[in-house]
C-alpha cells in the first residue's frame, strides 16, 4: 500500500527583493521555505489496471510520484535519430508485437511507422511515447507525468481513449499523471487521487463520452485532405462517392465507395478508400463511417462489400455481427492463376460483406441521393 509523509524543505536567500515583497505584501519573514504532504493511496484493496492522479499545477504531483513510484516513471526515452519509430521499441520485441501495440494505442498508420520520432506531430509522438512506455514496462507498473499535457485537449481525450482499451486489453497497470481533470471520463480510470484534496477514490467503470459524428456526402477533391495518411496509394477513382465523418465540426474521417463491376454482383457497392487522421485514430471512428454509409446503401436496396489488408479493420470485422467474411485473407486464383497471394504491401486481404441493419430510409436518401 502506497503510503508516505514527504516533507519538501528549501532556505530562503533574503535578498533586498524578497524583503521589500515581504513588506509590500505583509508576508512574514522567514529563513525557509517547506511543504509537506501526506499520502496513503489504498491500491491493495482492489484489483485495478488505470489510475489518475490529476490536480492543478504545484500541488505536488510529481513531487508524489516520484517518492512513491520512482521506479516506475517514464518521462523520456532516447529515440533513434534516424531510424524508424519501430527501431525504438525493446529488441527482443516481435514486429507483429510492435505493430499491434502501436495499432492499439491509435497509431494505426503504416506509413508514419517507418518515420524517425522527431519528425512525428505531437499527437503522433504522445501515442508512440505511450506504447513504447507499455513495452518497457512489461508486467510493472507504468506511471506517466504530464500525461497529454503537450497535446491539443480534444485529441487528449481520444487518445486517452484509445490507451484506456490498450492497458485494458494487454492487462497492464498504468498511473497517469496530469493538470488536465477533462480527460477523467475518456480515460476511465479505476481509481482518482487529487493531492490538492488529499482526496482518493475508487471509480465503476462507466462508458466513456459519446463521440458524436456528422456524416456529410463531399466532392471528391475532399481527398487531398486526407491522401497523405493512408496506408496505400494516394490515389482516388474520380467516380467514387466521397464522405467525410465530422468530429465537433472538424473533419476527422474519409470514406469512399465505387460500383462493382461484375454482372453477377450489379446491385453491389465496394469500398475503395477508409482513413481517420492520426489524432482521431483508435476509437473506431473510421469503421463507424464506413459502417453507417454501408447501413445507408441497404436501406436503398445496396449490397456493400469492402476489402482490407489492415489487421485492426479486419478482426474488427471478423467478430462482429453486421459483417460477414467472403472472402479469406488466404490464398487466391487472381492474376495468374492458382497459388497467388492476395496481398497488398506483403499483407493478405479479407473481403466481407455488410449484413447489418439498414439504416432508415429517409436518412439514406438525405446522404446518398
Amino acid at each position: 500500500m502506497p503510503r508516505a509523509d514527504i516533507v519538501k524543505e528549501i532556505k530562503v536567500e533574503r535578498t533586498p527583493r524578497v524583503m521589500q515583497m515581504e513588506g509590500i505584501f505583509d508576508v512574514p519573514p522567514t529563513r525557509r521555505s517547506s511543504e509537506r504532504w501526506q499520502v496513503d493511496l489504498p491500491l491493495d484493496e482492489k484489483k485495478w489496471h488505470i489510475g489518475l492522479i490529476v490536480g492543478p499545477s504545484g500541488c505536488g504531483k510529481t513531487t508524489i510520484i516520484k517518492e512513491l513510484f520512482g521506479d516506475h516513471i517514464y518521462d523520456h526515452f532516447s529515440w533513434p535519430k534516424n531510424k524508424s519509430v519501430l527501431d525504438g521499441f525493446p529488441p527482443e520485441m516481435g514486429i507483429k508485437e510492435i505493430t499491434g501495440l502501436l495499432n492499439s494505442v491509435g497509431f494505426s498508420s503504416p506509413p508514419a511507422w517507418v518515420r524517425p520520432f522527431r519528425v512525428l506531430s505531437n499527437g503522433e509522438k504522445f501515442r508512440v511515447f505511450v506504447a513504447r512506455c507499455l513495452a518497457e514496462s512489461g508486467n510493472e507498473l507504468c506511471v506517466i507525468d504530464e500525461f497529454t499535457s503537450v497535446v491539443d485537449r480534444t485529441v487528449a481525450k481520444i487518445g486517452s481513449a484509445a490507451v484506456s482499451k490498450t492497458v485494458r486489453k494487454y492487462d497492464k497497470k498504468l498511473i497517469a499523471v496530469s493538470c488536465h481533470y477533462d480527460i477523467e471520463e475518456w480515460l476511465q480510470p479505476d481509481w482518482v487521487y487529487r493531492p490538492h484534496d488529499n482526496a482518493f477514490e475508487w471509480r465503476f467503470l462507466r462508458r466513456r463520452p459519446e463521440i458524436r459524428l456528422k456524416i456529410r456526402k463531399v466532392h471528391h477533391s475532399a481527398w487531398d485532405y486526407f491522401k497523405r495518411y493512408h496506408y496505400l496509394t494516394a490515389s482516388l477513382n474520380r467516380a467514387a462517392q466521397c464522405f467525410v465523418a465530422y468530429f465537433e465540426e472538424i473533419p476527422v474521417a474519409f470514406f469512399a465507395y465505387l460500383q462493382f463491376v461484375n454482372n453477377r454482383l450489379k446491385r453491389t457497392k465496394r469500398g475503395s478508400r477508409v482513413v481517420c487522421l492520426p489524432d482521431y485514430q483508435g476509437v473506431g471512428i473510421g469503421m463507424r463511417l464506413e459502417e453507417y454509409v454501408a447501413a445507408c446503401l441497404k436501406a436503398l436496396g445496396w449490397d456493400y462489400i469492402g476489402a482490407s489488408s489492415h489487421p485492426v479493420r479486419n478482426n474488427y470485422c471478423a467478430k462482429s455481427k453486421k459483417w460477414r467474411m467472403i472472402s479469406r485473407p488466404a490464398m487466391s486464383r487472381n492474376k495468374g492463376g492458382r497459388g497467388k497471394i492476395a496481398t497488398n504491401l506483403g499483407r493478405m486481404m479479407a473481403t466481407f460483406r455488410y449484413v447489418g441493419p439498414p439504416a432508415p430510409v429517409g436518412d439514406a436518401r438525405q446522404l446518398i441521393g
